[in-house]
């Protein structure tokens, strides 16, 4: 019986066809730019690791239901990697005593998680990571979200389409501590809560806050942080280490021209169990798009799962591409992209043997231009119905007779100019 294949790709995941793939090296491009003017070292690290990295840090829902996991031919139980964080802290724990601290580390690497597919989400997808390591203040902190609201202004973005909501896990902590009287695992509980609050109705958030032991003058309590800014709901735990993080940070912003671009936001806890202080999520602020596009924080602890007793802080943030293109398309950032700039194509005619055309691709090509030879066999006019639809800038024309006085015409396919230069000065013609 013969098997009829999809042509369809894996649910969640994408074709990249050249259109597709001139967007993402675009943006790409630009986000290495950014970082490198800022410093950041670009690494990479495996497609697999050991499913054990992703069960001890990142919790087990992420190790259990959103991998891509199997055991191998030794038993060993592997996962596809959903996220490059906990691989980055193993490679600085591999090589601890060798690296010059701090480090300012950015990778832009494949992932895959096994979830439901929706806007923003997919299953396959490429996520920017940006880590800072063995700086334990405030100022990589600082220095992490200057280099996010940096990429962003590099397309074009600018204080109106995005805003970077601000909070710390130790804040949020010794907050949760002082109004419900609870442990540290406690508010790790309620901080389970508060994470999905904008996911689920109200009714089912104040229930589950209920199920830990919380009344309604506290949940009351809790609400009121939401509306607070920084200096107001640091105020109510004074002696809190991650209020003075908080505090010092938010002083930095201001002084750095960076505030506009900000906020306190008591509701940012980021999920992953690895967060220990300054956590952040920045939202686009386009009405049709207004949802979290990327976020990070500090993980001080991460480290000292590799090497006992390791003191290397660590602050960083994930972004994926699909939640990027999303936003560069909702503010109308996106450039033309079929405009390739200059490119040739040599056209060809039965009465020039294929040598003499490959001869004019190679001058153009050694003088750094983007030129390539049409082939086959197809008449004139379908060579330049093909030129345009292939957005080329250019045609070079030789016929017998050009060959024969040296020269070719060159046509300019914007301008529908044409003009006649001479072999020798082909390549001299585009600059």
């Amino acid at each position: 019986m013969e098997i009829k294949l999809s042509t369809q790709p894996y649910k969640g995941t994408r074709d990249f066809y050249p259109r597709e793939m001139k967007m993402r090296n675009w943006f790409f491009s630009k986000i290495k730019k950014s970082l490198e003017a800022a410093c950041f070292d670009e690494y990479d690290g495996p497609m697999l690791e050991s499913l054990d990295l992703y069960a001890a840090k990142s919790g087990e829902e992420l190790a259990k239901e959103q991998t891509y996991n199997f055991s191998d031919r030794g038993g060993r139980n592997l996962a596809i990697r959903p996220e490059m964080t906990p691989t980055v802290a193993r490679m600085v724990a591999a090589k601890m005593g060798e690296l010059n601290y701090p480090l300012k580390w950015f990778c832009i690497s494949n992932m895959y998680r096994y979830e439901r597919p929706q806007r923003g989400r997919l299953r396959e997808f490429w996520q920017l990571n940006v880590d800072i390591f063995g700086c334990d203040t405030f100022e990589a902190d600082l220095d992490v979200i200057k280099s996010a609201i940096s990429l962003l202004r590099a397309f074009g973005a600018d204080q109106s389409m995005f805003r970077v909501h601000i909070n710390n896990r130790r804040f949020f902590n010794d907050a949760i501590a002082a109004i419900a009287g609870t442990d540290v695992e406690g508010s790790r509980r309620v901080s389970k809560v508060v994470d999905r609050k904008n996911k689920v109705p109200r009714e089912a958030y104040e229930a589950d806050l209920k199920a830990l032991g919380l009344d309604d003058a506290q949940i009351a309590e809790i609400d009121e942080l939401y509306t607070m800014s920084v200096k107001e709901a640091t105020a109510l735990c004074p002696d809190s280490e991650g209020a003075r993080e908080l505090n010092a940070l938010f002083e930095a912003l201001e002084k750095t021209d960076l505030l506009k671009y900000c906020m306190f936001d008591f509701g940012i806890i980021r999920g992953l169990d690895y967060y220990t202080g300054t956590v952040f999520e920045v939202f686009d602020e386009a009405p049709e798009n207004n949802r979290a596009m990327f976020g990070g924080g500090r993980y001080d602890n991460l480290v000292g799962l590799f090497v006992k007793n390791a003191k290397i802080s660590g602050v960083g943030y994930g972004m994926g591409d699909v939640t990027l293109e999303n936003f560069l398309t909702t503010h109308h950032l996106v450039p033309d992209l079929d405009n390739d700039g200059t490119k040739v194509l040599v056209t060809r005619f039965d009465d020039v043997p294929l040598e003499a055309y490959n001869t004019l691709v190679d001058i153009l090509q050694e003088s750094g231009v983007r030129a390539a030879l049409y082939l086959g066999n197809k008449k004139f006019g379908k060579q330049i119905d093909f030129a345009a639809k292939e957005h080329y800038s250019h045609v070079v024309i030789m016929g017998g007779n050009e060959l024969a006085a040296g020269e070719v015409k060159i046509k300019n396919l914007q301008t529908r100019e044409e003009v006649t230069v001479a072999h020798e000065a082909l390549g001299k013609f585009f600059h």
